[in-house]
């Protein structure tokens, strides 16, 4: 096998094909009335709400739009605005300045100069935005993680990837990209570079150190049980750079698992004891 561009092309209109059965069957058997989203302006959520729109229709899908102070970001805004109004979705503005202020004020230990932990919070607090308006108005929350974040553990635990359904969790970064102009979004907003937005600035390529061109190729030779050689010698990267990539996606198998939990009776929840749709 090589390891070339050409490895990750897909069958666009089929893959579009399987996602929007997926959303629309998913929520059909839920009895839910539609589907709820967070829409940051970035390249993963504008693609969850193009597909969402398509598979369901763009009124029953509420995008929303969670800015904060510290990292509030007018073209974000207005990326947002474009796509919702593009796919017809239904929109709300929530500021979450105060809520995270409060969190900030009330917790006895917290750290304004870690911003990690701090970023975690804003995160989180997202998450219970999309949970509540979620709950109310009878809706699913669509997470709009892709298969390179998730498989690098680039996201907040119980946060950015909390939802029920990922429609776009098999595909890496860079197929992400190519659905995304494929469905109409327009190839500017598609190339847009990737941020969780938890600080100013924050670029993703820039904390995981790599180009996610050359980071889903890695992934993808991984997944498939290539060696780190082959991997390096076919990509022309260092060989440490390979084995660093595969430390870190195996060291945060945590991060994509239920919590664990001692073995103690017949079938463990998450591990042994898992049931398909609708077998009682």
């Amino acid at each position: 096998m090589k390891l070339t561009s050409s490895v990750l092309e897909l069958d666009l209109p089929e893959v579009e094909n399987r996602i929007r059965r997926f959303i629309k069957e998913y929520v059909e058997n839920a009895g839910a009335n539609g589907l709820v989203l967070g829409l940051s302006g970035g390249i993963d959520s504008a693609t969850t709400a193009g597909i969402s729109s398509l598979s369901i229709g763009g009124p029953r899908v509420t995008g929303l739009m969670l800015p904060e102070k510290e990292t509030y970001n007018t073209k974000d805004i207005d990326d947002a605005k474009f796509v919702a109004e593009k796919f017809c979705l239904k929109t709300q503005i929530c500021d979450i300045t105060p809520a995270l202020d409060g969190f900030y004020k009330t917790i006895p230990i917290f750290d304004q100069e870690d911003k990690l932990c701090k970023g975690n919070v804003k995160a989180r607090t997202r998450m219970i935005y999309l949970y509540y308006y979620a709950n109310k108005l009878n809706k699913i929350v669509c997470g709009s993680s892709d298969k390179s974040e998730t498989m690098m553990g680039y996201f907040t635990k119980w946060g950015d990837v909390a939802a029920d359904i990922s429609p776009l969790m098999d595909l890496y970064k860079t197929q992400v990209r190519k659905l995304a102009e494929h469905i109409g979004i327009p190839p500017k907003l598609a190339a847009k570079p990737s941020t969780p937005a938890l600080w100013p600035n924050q670029l993703a390529e820039t904390e995981l150190g790599i180009k996610y061109e050359t980071l889903d190729l890695i992934l993808y030779g991984l997944e498939r049980f290539m060696t780190t050689e082959d991997i390096a010698q076919q990509l022309s990267v260092k060989k440490p750079l390979i084995e660093k990539v595969k430390s870190r996606w195996l060291a945060v198998e945590h991060k994509r698992r239920l919590p664990l939990a001692p073995k103690v009776e017949y079938r463990t929840v998450g591990t042994d004891f898992r049931l398909p749709r609708h077998i009682y």
